[in-house]
């Protein structure tokens, strides 16, 4: 049970430093974060054009949003959606879905959501507006 916790440790602490190099693990923890917020928080809602926008500022290949979108759906429902991605993706998602999940609980739900308000500004939005 320690090495698990150690592990999800040091890939937390490894993906700060990662994410620097690589824009798409930046990208991948805000899709992320973008739809736990859909989940999440009640009455919020992705707006996903802009999340393909935020893909194309960071020069992200074209249909980076979508692999992402399906690489998550698929990791979150033990395959039975989306698709599974190559494995640099799969990781980035696993360790975007560690963070997130550290995060909700150190904040609790209703801090983490009103957090993403500001830190996903122009990607979420409330629903019906």
């Amino acid at each position: 049970m320690r090495y698990g916790f150690l592990m999800a440790g040091l890939l937390l602490i490894a993906a700060p430093a990662q994410a620097e190099d690589h824009p798409r693990s930046t990208y991948v923890t805000l899709v992320l974060q973008a739809f736990a917020a859909k989940v999440e928080c009640p009455g919020t809602d992705v707006v996903y054009q802009d999340l393909v926008q935020k893909a194309q500022q960071l020069h992200l290949p074209d249909g980076t949003t979508e692999k992402v979108r399906k690489a998550i759906a698929w990791m979150h429902t033990g395959g039975k959606m989306g698709e599974k991605q190559d494995d640099d993706l799969m990781a980035e998602v696993a360790v975007a879905t560690q963070a997130t999940d550290l995060n909700q609980r150190r904040l609790g739900m209703s801090s983490w959501c009103e957090a993403q308000k500001t830190n996903l500004a122009g990607l979420i939005r409330s629903k019906g507006g």
